[in-house]
């Protein structure tokens, strides 16, 4: 097999030959930046190997331009003039919605050869933990840059938008309270009925208000708020984002000199760090309410005795780290929001897609730093 590599360009051509026909694999991003090169790269490659039949692979692809695509065709039609038959396969939908937008005819007569060959286990895997290992490495990239964007504010606090910080509070923390508040209300209700039905047989009862209120402050709280916020504000973040770069506006930030992560990102992560403590003790006090409505409703709890169990049982301490682990939370989901927004390419498909992904991974992110934060806290008391 030949290779032909130029890391600079982000692209990599590579060919191999089957009897009379040329198989050439395209991988990485082709766009109107390399164009002239990997153009240039393929057509040398037909003029060299003098075959009848020759396939791309698009397999390979992560980007790809509608200048990049019209020229892919172009050489498709040089090489059916010279009585090659060429065809495009391995096409993601994606790459198929390129090509119909440029294309003459109907996207079910584009020449696209549907490709026949299975994908064994190992590949798949190993395909798998390439993707992971891309989107770790994408994810640390952005965290530098992000925490690159934070001290350059901090150096210069003049750069930050102060209106767009207090926009942000306002969409994440002020319109998020009646679903917040809402969820932590029933949470209270549900933890303690069932803390009743299993304390009731020991006689108990008076410590359902002690395990509600320690329970909401030390993890369901924070917990709750974050994937609340998550669902509200991360998704719109990322959905935001990749609108905008869909749209361009992104590249006319970079052009008019102006860094998008510093941009876009600083105002949105201030944001949530400010107000998702706020609405961590909000989530904490109606939880505990709703726990004092089954006590005093359920269990012949007075809402004195309530209030003072709930009162022995939680520390400074307690509030301390739930607030710490709201504001980890609040970066996380911000971040990750505007990581995956950044990630979008073109169509609106793209944008559902990472939104989606925003979701996904700021939840599990969530889980994972909680776990670290419940060990970590043990062995501080």
């Amino acid at each position: 097999m030949d290779v032909k590599q130029d890391w600079q360009k982000r692209y990599k051509i590579s060919c191999k030959r089957q009897d009379s026909k040329l198989i050439i694999y395209l991988t990485g991003d082709l766009g109107l930046k390399n164009l002239t090169s990997f153009a240039a790269e393929i057509r040398n490659l037909f003029r060299e190997r003098k075959v009848s039949a020759a396939d791309i692979d698009f397999s390979g692809i992560s980007y790809i331009d509608s200048a990049a695509a019209l020229a892919i065709l172009q050489i498709q039609k040089n090489a059916a003039s010279e009585n090659v038959d060429c065809s495009l396969i391995n096409l993601s939908d994606e790459t198929k919605g390129i090509f119909s937008v440029i294309y003459e005819k109907a996207l079910t007569q584009l020449p696209f050869k549907a490709s026949h060959t299975r994908t064994g286990l190992v590949t798949q895997v190993g395909e798998a933990s390439i993707s992971i290992m891309r989107d770790v490495l994408n994810f640390i990239t952005f965290t530098g840059e992000l925490l690159f964007a934070i001290a350059y504010t901090v150096l210069h606090p003049r750069s930050l938008r102060i209106r767009d910080v207090l926009f942000y509070m306002k969409r994440a923390g002020v319109d998020g309270l009646p679903i917040v508040g809402l969820i932590s209300v029933l949470i209270g209700l549900i933890l303690a009925f069932m803390s009743y039905l299993q304390l009731r047989t020991l006689g108990a009862n008076i410590y359902v208000p002690s395990l509600v209120c320690f329970a909401m402050v030390k993890e369901l709280g924070p917990i709750m708020t974050a994937i609340l916020v998550a669902g509200r504000s991360g998704s719109a973040f990322a959905a935001e984002i990749g609108t905008m770069v869909v749209n361009e506006e992104v590249d006319a930030l970079n052009t008019m000199g102006f860094n998008a992560v510093r941009f876009l990102t600083i105002p949105k992560v201030i944001a949530a760090v400010i107000v998702v403590p706020v609405l961590t003790l909000y989530a904490d006090f109606f939880g505990i309410i709703g726990g004092l409505i089954v006590g005093v409703t359920g269990l012949d709890l007075t809402a004195n005795t309530y209030i003072i169990q709930s009162l022995k049982t939680i520390q400074v301490f307690d509030v301390v780290t739930s607030l710490i682990k709201a504001a980890f939370f609040a970066v996380l989901i911000a971040g990750v929001g505007c990581q995956k927004g950044f990630q979008v390419r073109s169509g609106a498909q793209d944008v559902g897609k990472y939104t989606t992904s925003a979701v996904v991974s700021a939840i599990f992110l969530i889980v994972v730093a909680d776990s670290i934060f419940a060990i970590m806290f043990y062995y501080m008391r």
